[in-house]
């Protein structure tokens, strides 16, 4: 299986720049996955797809404003930080910009030293490892520096730090936001609920890894980088019961969707669960939970594309995206949405 299987030609101007002012009134593409058919529609129909006794599974992970802008503490450089995970209280692993300013030993300063972040280690793929020194609590502090790490594909300013947050979001850990959801408002959310459906809140903190091309040719050859998972008690009962009812598991999101497929069994039964995952779905994979997927649209050749393409097939899901560029689809993070059915 080739990368280059998953190639579609992507128009620049088709790459949503912001998000549209009404998070639920974004275009939604309908793929029946046994066919093939294509429907038109608003997102808000997308309860029109839900059924009484369904279970749909959220992640409501927390975008850490993880881009903090400041300078060397001894020459005044300016220095670009780009936090990806906690290794320990008050160290990250982060990426910095320009890089050979950040050796081991060297002092930053952000927000005229209300932060300070000394590099202590190095790690893989040219990333450093960085302790912290601050007063109160970090989380705070990094909420009133830090700015929200969008996607490279993002070059205009994001006004409104929320709205690269969903509505229910609640642990902070990602460095990006789990874009399908960002569709969700709080009156649609309760809509579907009093429709009978089941929600389930799973966690998953998107690392960079979502972000970063496939670079060989054969899909096999691919690593996935590991990203930290959460499914409680809770959780795992109301998407064991609509299994065991018959009933359909929609998945908001690929994230979503590596979650519960990590924390099932080979029987389809999900577990109480957390811990690292780097599970890579691609065509062949066989699903032992999700039935239903709602994704926004992905880049050319990318692993989520690949995840689409294993839920439906491989041309089915690239006809839609032709069909998407075709009819002016806004892509990408703050685009428009396809529920996979």
């Amino acid at each position: 299986m080739k990368t280059s299987d998953f190639y579609f030609n992507l128009p620049d101007e088709l790459i949503a720049q912001v998000p549209i002012k009404d998070r639920s009134s974004s275009k939604l593409m309908v793929l029946d996955r046994e066919t093939g058919e294509i429907e038109h529609k608003i997102f808000k129909d997308v309860v029109d797809y839900l059924n009484p006794g369904d279970c749909l599974v959220l992640n409501n992970t927390r975008v850490l404003p993880a881009r903090l802008i400041g300078e060397k503490v001894d020459t005044g450089g300016k220095i670009e930080f780009l936090l990806l995970k906690r290794t320990e209280d008050d160290t990250w692993q982060a990426l910095v910009k320009p890089g050979k300013r950040a050796k081991v030993g060297t002092k930053f300063s952000f927000g005229n030293g209300k932060l300070v972040g000394e590099v202590v280690g190095l790690a893989e793929e040219g990333s450093r490892i960085v302790k912290f020194h601050y007063e109160g609590i970090f989380e705070e502090v990094l909420d009133e520096l830090g700015n929200m790490p969008l996607p490279p594909y993002i070059t205009e300013r994001l006004e409104e730090k929320e709205r690269y947050q969903t509505v229910y979001s609640k642990h902070n850990g990602s460095a990006a936001a789990p874009t399908a959801g960002l569709h969700f408002t709080e009156d649609l959310l309760q809509t579907i609920k009093d429709k009978g459906v089941d929600i389930a809140f799973v966690t998953l903190h998107v690392g960079l890894g979502t972000f970063r091309p496939v670079k060989v040719d054969d899909v096999l050859n691919h690593e996935m980088h590991s990203e930290y998972y959460m499914v409680d008690e809770e959780a795992a009962q109301k998407i064991n019961k609509a299994k065991a009812n018959g009933k359909n598991v929609i998945c908001v999101g690929t994230t979503s969707c590596r979650t519960v497929e990590s924390a099932s069994d080979e029987n389809g039964v999900i577990k109480e669960s957390s811990g690292w995952t780097n599970i890579f779905i691609y065509p062949g994979y066989k699903f032992k939970i999700v039935d239903r997927l709602i994704t926004n649209f992905h880049l050319p050749e990318s692993t989520l594309i690949m995840l689409v393409s294993a839920l439906a097939n491989k041309e089915s899901v690239l006809n839609a995206y032709e069909t998407a560029v075709e009819n002016e689809y806004r892509f990408f993070s703050f685009g428009d949405a396809m529920i996979v059915k």
